[in-house]
Order: C-alpha cells, then structure tokens, then sequence
C-alpha cells in the first residue's frame, strides 16, 4: 500500500512538471490518471494526494483560480539534479524503474552499490506521514550485535547518497540519528505520538556537519583556496552556511559556521592541500599535526 501511494506521488509530481505553467485542469488530469491507473480520480482523493506531497516532497500543486488549472510554479526547480526534491524524486523514479524493469534493462544500466538502505524509506516515509513509532533492529559499525530500538520518526535526511532516519528513541529517551543501511528489520507499531512544536530537520543540523547533531558551540571556520578550486567549492558547499570573504584572483576565501566535530575536522583535513585553514587557530593546527603524522608513515622506508 506505501509503495502504490508513493508510486503515485511521484506520477502526479512528473505529471505535472511535464504539464509545466500551462497545468492541468481536474478533468484533463483525470483522464490521464485514468489511463495510467484504470479508476476514476475524485477531487477529494487529488486533494488529499496533493497535502500528501507538500508534506513528504515539499512539492506544492498550486492552483490558478482564473483558470481552474493545477500546477507546480517552479517545475524546473523540481526537475533540477541540483534541487533538494529532486534528488528525493529521482530516487523513488529510478529504483521503481529498476524493480520494474530489472530483467529487461540488465546489462543497459549501472548503478553505484551504494548501501543506502532503500529497502526501508517507503515504511519509514508512510511512519512519519502518520506519526507512527517503529521498532528496528540496528547493527552499528563498532560491533556485529544487533540491538532493539523504538523509535518515534521525526524525519529522514540524505547525506553522501545514505538514508538515515532523524528520530526520538524510547530507550535513550533522546534525540538520536540513524543509518537505514544498519537497520536489519523493521516494523510499524500502532503507537502514534505527536511531533515537537516547529520541529525543523534542516534548522536542526544548520550549525552541524553532514548527519551528526549539533555539539558544543558553532565557530567561524575560514579557509582559502586557489581561484581554480575555488570553483568547485562554489559548486558543492562544504557547509550551507559557506559564503566568500574575499578573492584576489589567484585565491578566494571562504568562511562557514558550524560546529567543529570530528567529522568537519575530518572533512577538512580531506580536502588538504586544496584549501588551507585560516582560523580558527585550534583547528589549523589540528590539521598541520595530522598532515605531519600522514608524513611521516609515508616517509617511512620499507
């Protein structure tokens, strides 16, 4: 039933972005829904699937009074590969195509191996949209035991092209954040809970680094790098807060505020010596010590 309604989202949501601002008035999109799904389609159930989208997507079908037309104002936006919705839509369209048409298609498509936890995000999406708790099996990467978890799903959040689910634990009674690539099972309970007044899951990580909740307090990180690379920081963001300070030509320097975590350390140590910390002064030499011990293990003669 989750996979026939997502299914469904996503027809409308194409649909749509195909119409483009001409749109479709409920006849003409009845008729095409009737040619795809063989059923009627009533108002009440476009109406429904419609709150349904905007809330899951965060893709709105608007409506010109005017004309009586439906339509998404910026199509573009939603077919972009850039967009954030997108990349929730592409997901769903690929991997329906993939299931579909697996035996046919073989040999014609290569995709990564990305053990991105897929074979849960419709149960956890239908879990949020009816603010259901779910209880999970969880295998974390520091053991090979398999613990027991009931959680109340707040959201899920991609990072890296992984699925984790942002969620409030009953046994940690804390906010917590966790890979569906480590969930071994999972199955929906009938206990519903209602969510945190103005629960926000990108306000919640806006100071943190990829999917860690946000620790201690937010800094100024400023880095500079060369002009050439500069264009590929432009292009993919260390940080959402990242904005240039200043550039010369033959340098830009940028800055972000976020929280520096081992994972952010971690990450600008990667990105060494395509950029080079500024300040704060902790981290730059955070990062010269462990450019130093790279050094010297690979200074060290066989």
């Amino acid at each position: 039933m989750v996979t026939e309604l997502l299914q469904k989202y996503i027809w409308l949501i194409q649909t749509f972005i195909r119409a483009g601002q001409r749109g479709l008035d409920l006849k003409e999109l009845s008729v095409r829904w009737e040619n795809r799904f063989g059923s009627p389609y009533a108002r009440r159930s476009f109406n429904n699937h419609r709150e349904a989208i905007e809330e899951i997507f965060n893709i709105r079908i608007e409506c010109d009074r005017s004309t009586k037309k439906y339509f998404i104002r910026y199509s573009d936006d939603v077919s972009d590969e850039n967009a954030a919705s997108a990349w929730l839509v592409n997901t769903f369209t690929v991997n329906n195509m993939l299931s579909l048409g697996k035996e046919r298609l073989s040999g014609r498509v290569s995709v990564e191996d990305i053990p991105s936890g897929h074979k849960y995000l419709a149960e956890v999406m239908d879990a949020i949209l009816e603010n259901r708790e779910i209880v999970i099996g969880y295998r974390k990467y520091t053991g090979s035991d398999i613990s027991e978890y009931t959680l109340r799903p707040y959201a899920v959040k991609e990072n890296l092209r992984r699925w984790y689910i942002v969620a409030f634990c009953i046994e940690r009674q804390q906010l917590r954040v966790y890979g569906m690539d480590r969930i071994t099972e999972m199955k929906s309970t009938e206990n519903r809970f209602s969510m945190p007044h103005g629960f926000d899951v990108d306000a919640l990580f806006a100071t943190s680094f990829g999917v860690y909740l946000p620790s201690g307090k937010p800094e100024e990180i400023i880095f500079r790098t060369s002009g050439k690379e500069a264009r590929y920081i432009s292009d993919l963001p260390l940080h959402r807060s990242q904005r240039i300070i200043s550039s010369d030509g033959d340098s830009v320097t940028f800055s972000i505020f976020a929280c520096p975590d081992e994972s952010l350390v971690m990450e600008l140590f990667r990105l060494s010596p395509r950029i080079e910390v500024l300040s704060p002064e902790d981290i730059r030499q955070e990062i010269a010590r462990r450019a130093a011990g790279t050094l010297e293990i690979y200074a060290k003669q066989k």
